[in-house]
């Protein structure tokens, strides 16, 4: 961490008024000396907030396309403001898209670890599958090779993982963990590298990367649009068919667990049918969980949890048609007191990866009849809005 106290990140955000129902534009301060913010209205010329520090902000949470939440606002940074902190940033945060293919699915939570433990950080992530139309339009430089009919078929078999990845040289970095192209020629000359574990051959190689910053810039846009055309996104997999809600909460998001819950679910038997990310804004965050108002004492704290940063959403299901899932998922996540879950149940999700009765690591459906409700609560509303 810089000593340099008036050394300052700056960044174009913005911000959408739901009062006013405007779209506000600042400059975003970030000081990595104290881990401070202070913002500035760009149209009123004019401090809205002075520096001040500000809960669960760390500096990972400051890059392009990212949403920082400040005192119940969620700004979402829009570009580098000065050539200093692109300078001293690009390399440090350059994005990427990762996909995890259709036959490496049921090993995402193996992958996702692999990706985090390289100092990857997720800056987004949704399940989606590909009809045969957008896969062609998003595989349109290939027209004309002879494997993209084989190429299509397989990107359309079944669900694909989409990743917005950030790091250090992330395209390069990201590449180099991938391995080569041909998972046979990976086994023979990267033996440690994702496609040498995971895939069968050129075609069927288990994951996908940008190669160039002019793709990565392309395919994010692809798989996740600005909010102005979000009408024409790639629809989620909830499938809404016997199944249950689990949420990763942001402070679990922020510790970068999402892969060894997801995991931990997945070798449980568990099948993960729907993985979004979302920034849950305040109004919508207290009424997911108003059934707890007045029956938990930290209600409160539950709330400010759940938007202090981005989570993920996903919905479970299982194979097993006759098993009742929100009951016996509900197991797995374990007691809410992360504490007596260690005493108790210390192989559950709460016991492992959880702090405190709020940060728990986990939300998950409480009731049987709640687990549809909940799925369709991200997946169908917040999804759709």
């Amino acid at each position: 961490m810089s000593s340099d106290y008036s050394e300052k990140h700056t960044f174009e955000a913005e911000w959408f008024d739901p009062v006013a129902s405007l779209l506000k534009k600042f400059l975003l301060y970030y000081f990595p000396a104290d881990n401070t913010v202070e913002i500035y209205d760009i149209k009123n010329r004019k401090v809205f907030l002075r520096r001040t520090k500000c809960q669960g902000i760390t500096a990972k949470d400051f890059y392009i396309g990212g949403m920082v939440h400040i005192f119940s606002r969620c700004l979402k940074i829009k570009d580098f403001a000065d050539g200093a902190t692109k300078a001293k940033l690009a390399d440090q945060m350059e994005r990427t898209l990762a996909i995890i293919k259709p036959d490496a699915i049921d090993k995402m939570g193996e992958i996702l670890k692999r990706i985090t433990r390289n100092n990857f950080h997720i800056g987004n992530v949704k399940m989606v599958h590909m009809t045969r139309d957008e896969a062609e339009e998003f595989y349109n430089k290939h027209r004309g090779q002879s494997d993209l009919p084989m190429l299509l078929k397989y990107m359309t078999s079944g669900p694909i993982l989409t990743l917005q990845l950030i790091g250090e040289q992330g395209i390069d970095k990201w590449r180099e963990l991938m391995g080569p192209t041909d998972s046979v020629e990976a086994r023979e000359t990267a033996q440690n590298t994702i496609r040498a574990c995971y895939g069968k051959d050129k075609v069927y190689n288990a994951v996908h990367g940008s190669d160039s910053s002019e793709s990565a810039a392309r395919e994010l846009r692809y798989f996740f649009p600005d909010e102005k055309v979000r009408s024409r996104s790639i629809k989620n997999t909830a499938t809404l068919k016997n199944c249950t809600c689990c949420v990763i909460k942001p402070h679990a998001v922020q510790s970068r667990l999402i892969g060894y819950i997801i995991d931990d679910i997945q070798k449980a038997g568990y099948t993960i049918s729907a993985v979004q990310q979302f920034y849950v804004d305040p109004t919508n965050v207290e009424e997911f969980l108003e059934v707890y108002k007045g029956v938990l004492p930290e209600y409160g704290a539950m709330v400010t949890e759940m938007q202090s940063g981005p989570c993920v959403a996903m919905e479970i299901t299982h194979s097993h048609r006759e098993k009742d899932v929100p009951t016996e998922f509900r197991k797995l996540c374990g007691p809410m007191d992360p504490d007596i879950a260690r005493q108790l149940r210390p192989e559950t999700l709460r016991a492992k990866y959880g702090k405190t009765k709020v940060q728990n690591a986990v939300h998950c459906s409480d009731l049987p009849e709640d687990g549809l409700l909940e799925v369709e609560y991200f997946f169908k509303i917040l999804a759709d809005s």
